[in-house]
């Protein structure tokens, strides 16, 4: 499970409704943590390594690139703040519009149906792309145990995250949807989930095609690590 210190470019996608690994991770991270208008394609991301793969597929024509650092206040002690990158990358054109029709996303704060069947062919890059986004890792120290969850304002992404997940191979047990003190909606991986297979599975190959979020590879990894008390294998 190791990262790649230097992680290739992805090429650019001939067309970002076409079904590969790369789109497939694309949408996912629009759908968690994006925008679609019929203008363009907004996708955020706090880390460099999935803003370049993100910019390279969509392609440098029409795409736009931003960089900041935010400050955020600790939760529990107002005189903490902590200082966050934050990437946005901006696809202008006729994609974002399609997009809707083609994988019902949401436009211009529509709701959203959500059909990826289309991708279902690289459902581990599309689910990838939806815990970079809207996914939360996190190792439980009482237990020795690692926590995935999903965690979105639309329950109807949600839902359909949790069916990817439960008609993946092998199959990825879910708890029931929940709503979040943020007025959301969240799920988490089952008590009796293989986390250690959903890693080896979501990160599958990921090594090579550099579509992955470094800081969120190496967070699972360390997790299922402790969790297990070996290594997992390589994420490729």
């Amino acid at each position: 499970m190791s990262d790649a210190a230097d992680p290739p470019r992805p090429d650019p996608a001939e067309d970002l409704l076409a079904a590969t690994p790369a789109t497939a991770y694309f949408w996912g991270r629009v759908a968690g943590d994006g925008s679609v208008s019929r203008e363009g394609i907004t996708v955020r991301t706090g880390d460099e390594t999935a803003a370049d793969a993100l910019g390279a597929v969509a392609g440098a024509d029409g795409v736009v690139a931003d960089h900041r650092t935010r400050a955020h206040e600790s939760a529990h002690d107002a005189s903490v703040t902590r200082f966050e990158d934050e990437f946005e990358v901006q696809v202008f054109g006729a994609p974002a519009e399609r997009a809707g029709a083609a994988l019902g996303l949401p436009i211009d704060g529509q709701p959203g149906g959500y059909r990826f069947d289309a991708l279902a062919e690289y459902r581990p890059q599309l689910v990838r792309g939806l815990l970079e986004a809207c996914g939360t890792v996190c190792f439980r120290e009482s237990s020795e145990s690692v926590r995935v969850s999903f965690v979105h304002e639309d329950e109807r992404l949600l839902r359909t995250v949790r069916t990817l997940l439960g008609e993946a191979d092998p199959a990825v047990p879910t708890d029931d949807l929940n709503e979040s003190s943020s007025g959301g909606h969240w799920f988490g991986l089952a008590d009796g989930a293989d986390t250690a297979a959903f890693a080896d599975w979501v990160y599958a190959g990921s090594g090579e095609s550099g579509l992955y979020a470094a800081d969120r590879r190496a967070k699972l990894r360390r997790s299922v690590e402790r969790a297990t008390g070996r290594n997992v294998g390589e994420l490729g």
